[in-house]
C-alpha cells in the first residue's frame, strides 16, 4: 500500500496541504470546513450518497463499481486547490487559459485545438451531436460506453451497432462497411465495459476509408491506464478526428469535474453552434483548472499511477484464472469483466450482501459484470467476496431473477441514468 498512499492522498498529507493555506483559513472561514470534509470523504465514497434514492451502504462497503480512482487527487492538485480557493470570488478566466496551455505544449497542438470542460461527458456529447442526424447515422461498437448512442437518440441519427473482434477491439473493416453514409463513428479505447485497445493502426485505416465528410470520435478517458499509442498526434495533424479526454481516472478527480475535446479549429467550432441560445460551453471552475494543470505538470504522476493499476489489476486476474473463472482478456484499464454465469444484476447484489460494490452489466454480455480496480486491500476484500458469492447455486439465484431489484451501486449520472 506505501506506493499507492505515495501516489494519493492520504488523510495525513492533506491535513499537511491545509495548514499550509492557514493563513487563508483565518481569513477565510468556509476554508475551515474542509478539515471536517476531509475526515468524512473516504466514509462518503463508501456510502455512495447518491439522489437516484435507495438505501445507503455500509461505511465499510469496497466501492469498486464507477471506474473512480481510490488515489485521488494527487497532492500537487490539492495544494493548488487550496491556493487558488482564496480568489474564487474573481473570475478568473487566466487560469483555464493556462491549463489549455499545458495541454497545448504537452501533446504540440496549436492555438485554437482544445476546448476545457467540467468532465468530458459535455463535449463528448457535443463531438456527437454536431456531426450526426437523421441523414448521418451513427457507428459504434457493441458494446461499448452507451453514450454514443443515446446521443444518436436525441438527434433521430440511425444506429449501427457494431459487433467487437474476437480481441475485442472496434473492428474498423466493419464499421466503414455498416452504412455509406455514416455521420460519425465512436471509438471508446481502451473500450469500456471491455478495457481493451483498438491499435491505433485501425482507426488511421478508419480515418482513410471512412464515409466522406464523416468524423472519427474517439474517447481516451481511460487511455492513460495503456501503454498503446494515443490518437492525439492525428489531432495535430489536422484529421477528421474529435479526441476526449478526462481527469476523472487516472488523476482521480471525478467530482472535480474536468476534462477536454481535441480537434482541429473547424471540428470544435461546431460545438458552440449546437449549444442553444448561443451561449458558450460550460465553463470550468478556477480550483478544478488548477488541479488538472497541476496534474499534467507531475511527470511521474501517471506513470507510477498506471503501475500501480496494471500490478493490482493482473493480480486479480492472475487469482479469478486460477480459480477457474472466465474473464475477458486484455484489459488496459482500470477495470475488468468476469463471467459470472448467471444474470449480472441479481450478482451484483448479492456482493452488495458481502460488503463489494461493484459495477454493472451491458446487454451484450448480460452474465458478465465489469468491475473497478481498487486497491490491494480492496482488491483482496473482492476476491474473497467473490468466490464466496460464486459458490452459491446460480440455478437457485436465476429462479429469482424475475423477482430481484438491482440494488443502486454508486456511479455517475447520466441524465438521471447509471453510466459509467
Amino acid at each position: 500500500m506505501s506506493n499507492e498512499l505515495n501516489s494519493g492522498l492520504s488523510r495525513r498529507s492533506f491535513m499537511r496541504t491545509l495548514g499550509a493555506a492557514s493563513v487563508a483559513a483565518s481569513s477565510f472561514p468556509a476554508f475551515a470546513a474542509v478539515q471536517g470534509a476531509a475526515s468524512t470523504q473516504q466514509g462518503a465514497r463508501a456510502r455512495g450518497m447518491s439522489d437516484m434514492g435507495g438505501a445507503p451502504m455500509s461505511p465499510d462497503t469496497v466501492v469498486i463499481s464507477s471506474n473512480e480512482n481510490p488515489l485521488g487527487p494527487a497532492p500537487a492538485a490539492i495544494d493548488s486547490i487550496c491556493k487558488t480557493a482564496t480568489i474564487g470570488n474573481r473570475y478568473n478566466f487566466q487560469i483555464s487559459q493556462e491549463t489549455i496551455s499545458t495541454i497545448n505544449d504537452l501533446f504540440g497542438l496549436k492555438r485554437g485545438y482544445v476546448v476545457l470542460t467540467p468532465g468530458s461527458g459535455g463535449p463528448l456529447d457535443l463531438a456527437l451531436v454536431s456531426n450526426i442526424g437523421p441523414d448521418k447515422p451513427l457507428v459504434y461498437g457493441d458494446p461499448s460506453y452507451e453514450q454514443g448512442p443515446r446521443a444518436a437518440d436525441t438527434m433521430n441519427a440511425p444506429k449501427f451497432p457494431v459487433k467487437l473482434t474476437s480481441t475485442y477491439a472496434h473492428d474498423v473493416r466493419a464499421m466503414v462497411a455498416a452504412t455509406p453514409n455514416a455521420g460519425a463513428y465512436y471509438i471508446v479505447n481502451p473500450n469500456n465495459p471491455t478495457g481493451t485497445m483498438t491499435p491505433k493502426s485501425d482507426i488511421v485505416w478508419l480515418l482513410k476509408n471512412k464515409a466522406p465528410g464523416s468524423v472519427v470520435i474517439v474517447d481516451e478517458a481511460y487511455h492513460h491506464f495503456s501503454n498503446d499509442e494515443s490518437c492525439i498526434d492525428l489531432v495535430a495533424a489536422d484529421q477528421d478526428i474529435i479526441v476526449t479526454r478526462t481527469f476523472s481516472k487516472i488523476y482521480g478527480m471525478a467530482g472535480l469535474r474536468a476534462g477536454f475535446a481535441l480537434g482541429k479549429p473547424e471540428l470544435l467550432a461546431k460545438f458552440s453552434a449546437t449549444v442553444p441560445l448561443g451561449r458558450s460551453l460550460a465553463s470550468i471552475s478556477i480550483t478544478s483548472a488548477a488541479a488538472a494543470t497541476a496534474s499534467l505538470k507531475d511527470k511521474d504522476l501517471v506513470p507510477l499511477r498506471r503501475k500501480i493499476n496494471a500490478d493490482n489489476r493482473s493480480a486479480t486476474l492472475e487469482f479469478l484464472t486460477k480459480h477457474g473463472y472466465t474473464i475477458i482478456p486484455g484489459s488496459q484499464a482500470n477495470f475488468f469483466m468476469v463471467d459470472v454465469k448467471r444474470p449480472g444484476a441479481v450478482f451484483s447484489s448479492q456482493m452488495r450482501d458481502e460488503k463489494v460494490a461493484i459495477g454493472r452489466t451491458w446487454a451484450a454480455m448480460p452474465t458478465f459484470v465489469r468491475v473497478t480496480v481498487g486497491t490491494k486491500d480492496e482488491m483482496a476484500k473482492f476476491q474473497a467476496a467473490f468466490v464466496k458469492c460464486m459458490d452459491k447455486p446460480a440455478t437457485a439465484v436465476n429462479g429469482a431473477a424475475s423477482l430481484h431489484r438491482p440494488a443502486l451501486n454508486p456511479s455517475e449520472l447520466y441524465r438521471g441514468e447509471m453510466a459509467v
